[in-house]
């Protein structure tokens, strides 16, 4: 039984009754807001472990709720939308959302993300040892493993790597990871980014033009999964 938490913040009755009824079946324990009034006094008297929520409430912008809920909650934060431009998915992203998920969504897909927001809420950042199918990830040596052979990669492919993995599931921003890499002057530089993330996938992918792992969002980022 998971019976992890989950707050569902959405205006529409249909999508809450839905929300409900998968995340209730799957044995999650649900808790529904249609304002985020509702929502945020929901969450401050009874912190969830993950919070779904929409962009278009009736009383206060979701990207607006979104900042608020960072100041204090510290868990993963899902955002389900019709709003699917790549202005509005990144603005989200960097105030702090953990996923970020469109309507019309897939059941099957929102519960795979819901999983590994919650497995990176309950993982320890102190791991000294990554694992994900075939790479093993040794944060105390700096080695990288895939099919228990030794990967060598330079310290910024390693950090790179390091940054998508200890995010596993997470859609990271190309200014994000920029700025997490290379410092604040080199946010601008996807073009750079784009490079090392290719040389990435030679050395970790059996197959770098079908990733298993390192996913581009177009016009995004990338997420790391954990592949087959």
């Amino acid at each position: 039984m998971n019976k992890a938490e989950i707050l569902v913040i959405d205006d529409e009755p249909q999508i809450r009754k839905l929300l409900e009824i998968t995340l209730e079946s799957n044995d999650y324990k649900v808790w529904l807001a249609a304002t985020a009034k509702e929502g945020m006094v929901m969450a401050a008297h009874h912190p969830p472990e993950l919070i779904i929520l929409d962009l278009g409430l009736p009383d206060k912008s979701g990207h607006d709720l979104l900042r608020e809920f960072r100041a204090w909650y510290n868990k993963s934060i899902i955002i389900l939308s019709v709003q699917n431009s790549e202005e509005d998915i990144v603005k989200a992203l960097d105030n702090g959302a953990s996923d970020y998920l469109n309507k019309p969504f897939r059941s099957a897909e929102l519960l795979a993300r819901i999983r590994a927001a919650i497995r990176r809420n309950q993982t320890p950042n102190s791991n000294n040892i990554l694992i994900f199918s075939d790479l093993e990830i040794d944060l105390t040596a700096r080695t990288v493993k895939r099919k228990n052979e030794i990967i060598k990669l330079t310290s910024t492919e390693f950090n790179l790597l390091v940054l998508l993995a200890k995010n596993e599931g997470r859609v990271l921003t190309h200014q994000f990871i920029l700025k997490e890499i290379w410092g604040p002057g080199y946010q601008n530089e996807t073009q750079y980014l784009r490079v090392f993330i290719g040389t990435l996938r030679k050395k970790v992918e059996d197959n770098p033009n079908h990733p298993l792992h390192i996913i581009t969002e177009s016009g995004v980022g990338y997420r790391f999964v954990e592949g087959l």
